[in-house]
């Protein structure tokens, strides 16, 4: 009989994954919460460019000032800040340039339509991978009124007094 060899590369044990790295960041308009009153949200996938892919995937991106517009039957993100990926090598693109969005034909006929009515926008709310492909929540979107916001931070600050008074009493 012949002495069993074993093979180092399966004897090995298997290295864990920096969680990091794995585990792509989601881009959240913070700033959307406060100035508009949420009505409908939609899912929309978003085209992007290659080297545009690896910097959402980091995080780097600003949704602040990004709206959606509804042209020729095409839904469009405009205005969002994607920085150019630094170790790409030749598809550098514009920081800010139209990026158009799929939706079916349905959804982008119901955002028009709701959109035109008085007082409705389209914001674009986060950024975030589903499935290994990257999409956007936008939402059908009402001003608020400077009261309301007063309103809305009122109410925040006592959530969070009643939070903090909860967790004192705990022993």
């Amino acid at each position: 009989m012949y002495p069993v060899r074993y093979n180092a590369t399966l004897m090995a044990k298997k290295q864990p994954k920096d969680k990091s790295e794995s585990a792509p960041k989601s881009i959240q308009n913070r700033k959307a919460y406060h100035e508009y009153e949420i009505i409908d949200t939609f899912e929309a996938g978003l085209v992007l460019a290659g080297s545009e892919v690896k910097s959402v995937f980091h995080g780097r991106a600003n949704l602040t000032d990004a709206y959606c517009k509804v042209t020729n039957g095409e839904a469009w993100l405009i205005n969002a800040d994607i920085e150019p990926y630094e170790n790409a090598s030749f598809d550098k693109t514009e920081r800010r340039r139209d990026r158009k969005l799929l939706l079916h034909k349905r959804e982008i006929d119901q955002i028009d339509r709701k959109s035109k009515e008085k007082g409705f926008t389209i914001v674009a709310l986060k950024i975030y991978f589903k499935n290994r492909k990257a999409k956007v929540e936008i939402g059908l979107a009402r001003g608020k009124s400077h009261y309301d916001k007063r309103e809305a931070l009122a109410k925040k600050d006592e959530r969070r007094e009643l939070e903090r008074m909860r967790s004192l009493r705990r022993p």
